[in-house]
């Protein structure tokens, strides 16, 4: 029981609180927001005494006959709603406003409302909630974190597992393109050495037009001989011949170089698709191997939504392999048949030169035994026309005819002479003790000696002066063939044959 003088206090608080109370209704936050002003006798505020009546539940003041109905439970079934005890004056607004709560000093029967029993049990439930709740509360918060800690460590072995795709990937695209780089690098080798071999057959077949267009000249010249070496001598037959290896030579280069140009297409054409595969392997492994280096903290990670929905892909591993290895083993098959063109070549440059050059001294031989065959019938019918003429002039023109033999005899040796002059200055191993040399010897010495005889036998020609004039005639007509026949093949021909291009220009070098 409380003392009386807290009684008193207790009722005087307790009906200020009521007389500033707002209808029943009226919400708390109108309460709060529009307070009502300080009445003139200021006393504590009830929430001020609160918590000492925090387990003091008063009654209302029984105005009304106590045998009528009334319902303690739905005190207890609002306050549920409530847990926080607030202050009555906040309590008293659920109250109607001619109900007032009866002070418990003036109640004269006590109500119950549960048993200890009640009291005790409903404790016990609270208890037993809290603990299944927390026991529940923990089971979930163990499960939740076991569960994050498998997510995270199956996310980290996805993402490694990708990583290390992604780092085989990279090794594959360094390996096919190592691979390309290689094949590519040979290509491009192959491919200038084939265009330089292309160019040595272009200079070959240039070369071959000077040698062809000397023998045809050498062939046109031939036909202005006169008489009896019109004929159709060894010389003749020789350059026909060299004419038409020249041809033949120039035919089977002019097919090579048809299928250099042609190898020389499909090398570029296999190099176009190594650039372009290599190209593309390039991109791939730059773009691979910055998605292998990045990591969770890396910058420009974002997200991209719906990107794992779209499937660009052109390709599996095998036919992305294959393409590549298509690619390597067409461009080593278009290198290979380059590599055999390229020999061809070579063997058809050494086979033309050597068969150009053969004819070449085959014609040069025939020659030379044409013009030795021609300088000794001119000399013979030299020889023959001053004895004749040394017959015709007789003793009246002794001192003039010998005068005009030594002349005669004198322009032959400078003839010999400077042929043998001019022979020495033949290049290299044309400089040959040959017959025409032996024979310009003997010349000199013989055209020396016939001096000596003519004016040994001067005046025994003189009784043979008329048998000789027809005679004369024939021998000055024949020494005039054979000298026109000697110039052409010795002046025109030979000196035209001296610029035949040597070995290294026919095989294409400068």
């Amino acid at each position: 029981m409380f003392p009386p003088w807290m009684l008193i206090m207790m009722q005087e608080r307790f009906t200020n609180c009521l007389s500033i109370m707002e209808p029943l209704g009226s919400t708390l936050t109108a309460t709060y927001a529009h307070p009502k002003p300080t009445p003139t006798n200021f006393l504590p505020a009830v929430s001020t005494l609160a918590s000492s009546y925090r387990d003091r539940f008063p009654h209302n003041n029984v105005t009304h006959p106590l045998s009528l109905p009334w319902r303690p439970s739905t005190h207890y079934k609002v306050a549920s709603n409530s847990p926080t005890l607030g202050p009555y004056c906040t309590r008293s607004q659920k109250v109607c406003d001619n109900t007032m709560l009866p002070f418990v000093s003036n109640r004269t029967t006590l109500f119950t409302r549960y048993t200890p029993d009640d009291w005790y049990r409903s404790n016990l439930t609270n208890y037993l909630e809290s603990d299944t709740s927390r026991h529940n509360s923990e089971r979930l918060r163990v499960d939740t974190s076991r569960l994050i800690q498998d997510k995270y460590q199956h996310t980290r072995k996805t993402q490694a597992d990708s990583t290390q795709n992604l780092g085989e990937r990279v090794n594959d695209i360094g390996f096919w393109k190592s691979e390309i780089t290689h094949e590519l690098d040979t290509m491009i080798g192959e491919t200038n050495a084939l265009t330089d071999v292309k160019k040595k057959l272009e200079r070959a077949l240039m070369e071959t037009e000077a040698p062809l267009q000397v023998a045809r000249e050498c062939l046109f010249h031939r036909e202005k001989r006169m008489g009896i070496d019109l004929v159709h001598d060894d010389v003749e037959i020789q350059l026909l011949t060299e004419v038409d290896t020249i041809l033949c030579c120039e035919e089977r280069m002019k097919l090579h170089l048809d299928k250099a140009i042609a190898q020389l297409a499909a090398n570029r054409a296999s190099q176009h698709e190594l650039e372009k595969d290599l190209s593309d392997k390039q991109a791939a492994y730059r773009i691979d191997d910055k998605c292998h280096h990045l990591r969770n903290t890396s910058d420009g990670v974002s997200y991209f939504r719906g990107v794992e929905r779209v499937d660009a892909t052109v390709s599996v591993p095998e036919s992305w392999a294959k393409f590549t290895d298509d690619n390597v083993l067409h461009s080593q098959s278009t290198r290979a048949a380059s590599s055999k063109l390229r020999d061809d070549v070579h063997n058809l440059l050494v086979v033309t030169a050597n068969e150009m050059w053969n004819q070449f001294n085959k014609v040069n031989l025939s020659f030379t035994n044409r013009i030795a065959e021609t300088a000794d019938a001119k000399n013979k019918i030299q020889i023959h026309l001053a004895k004749t003429l040394q017959e015709i002039f007789q003793t009246e023109m002794t001192i003039e005819s010998i005068k005009k033999a030594i002349k005669d005899k004198s322009a032959f040796l400078k003839v010999a002479q400077t042929r043998l002059d001019e022979r020495t200055r033949r290049p290299n191993i044309e400089l040959c003790r040959d017959m025409a040399q032996l024979r310009l010897v003997n010349e000199v010495y013989e055209v020396d000696d016939t001096i000596q005889t003519l004016q040994q036998r001067l005046r025994e020609a003189e009784d043979t002066l008329q048998s000789l004039v027809h005679t004369k005639a024939t021998l000055e007509h024949d020494l005039a063939v054979k000298a026109n026949s000697l110039y052409i093949d010795q002046e025109k021909c030979m000196s035209m044959r001296k610029t035949f291009p040597n070995t290294l220009r026919l095989v294409g070098f400068c």
